[in-house]
């Protein structure tokens, strides 16, 4: 656990940072209020400070009233450390945003104590995060590819055709197919489906710019946006997709098996103004043209060609 020690007293700032050392705490001390600041805001932060409340530059209630204005996820624990002692005093501190305080000259009892809460409420706090993080993903994401599932795949679509009309930027949607998966299953069984489309997925995920988006559009399709691009571009990574995914081997239930997929896919230019589901409906198209002329290909429609 890193902790910060802000203090502008040398003698009451070394105390503090030995016996924290002793005890075995990583510490980051500084000299006022300003500097306590910005380490505070910096995205490695530490979870638990200790504030002297009369510093140089900020106080340590006004350090305390910054931190909870941001209000950044990851909370800061804070001990104001104060010699004064009345009420008055010590509700104002608490009402700026600290936690807890502890009176100069501290006790070390004490202040073992006080620390332990602290380290009880930064532990549970970050453990609500990491589960909400956690229902997060099972809502969003599709629980055997981990890509995004049917519906967080639409609605990154709908965004992307906003911003694409807001900035007049071109959109490519492909459909990805795998290639006759029944007799994969028929053959090697449903936990080697499984496992390829899983492989599938990483493969599929591996070869697309960081801003793209891939999900699990259901069974063994995949849809994939690509922002900015238009029909040569749209083309062009749908190629690289396929040519990813076929070009090894996967291992799949002690056999080597080539993987193939046909690609249906099609663009919409800034002129245009198309809702996701035409576009869907297009690549559809697309895709049902790439199976009947022979599979593990691409096959590009333009909007025109519905009319």
């Amino acid at each position: 656990m890193r902790i910060l020690i802000a203090d502008d007293s040398i003698v009451s700032r070394h105390l503090l940072d030995a016996t924290l050392r002793k005890w075995g705490y990583e510490v980051i001390v500084v000299s006022d209020g300003v500097e306590a600041w910005n380490e505070l805001q910096k995205d490695n932060a530490p979870s638990l400070a200790i504030l002297d409340w009369m510093m140089p530059g900020l106080t340590g209630p006004e350090v305390c009233h910054l931190v909870r204005q941001r209000n950044r996820e990851q909370y800061t624990y804070v001990l104001l450390l104060t010699s004064k002692s009345l009420k008055e005093d010590l509700i104002e501190g608490m009402e700026s945003g600290a936690d807890d305080y502890i009176t100069k000259p501290f006790d070390h009892h004490e202040l073992k104590a006080r620390l332990r809460a602290g380290i009880r409420i930064v532990k549970l706090q970050a453990e609500l995060l990491s589960a909400r993080e956690a229902l997060r993903e099972q809502a969003t994401k599709d629980f055997l590819t981990r890509v995004w599932n049917r519906s967080s795949i639409l609605e990154i679509l709908d965004r992307e055709l906003a911003r694409a009309a807001r900035e007049r930027r071109s959109v490519g949607v492909v459909m990805a197919d795998v290639d006759r998966f029944k007799s994969v299953n028929d053959t090697h069984g449903h936990c080697a489906g499984d496992a390829l489309l899983r492989e599938t997925a990483r493969r599929l995920q591996s070869s697309i710019r960081a801003y793209d988006a891939i999900g699990r559009y259901g069974g063994e399709e995949f849809l994939v946006i690509l922002p900015g691009c238009d029909e040569a571009c749209t083309f062009g990574q749908a190629e690289r997709m396929r040519r990813y995914l076929c070009d090894d081997a996967m291992e799949l239930a002690d056999a080597h098996i080539r993987v193939t997929a046909s690609f249906g896919c099609t663009s919409i230019v800034p002129e245009m103004s198309l809702s996701a589901e035409s576009l869907i409906r297009t690549a559809d198209e697309a895709l049902y043209k790439a199976k009947a002329e022979g599979r593990n290909r691409v096959v590009y429609l333009g909007q025109a060609v519905l009319n």
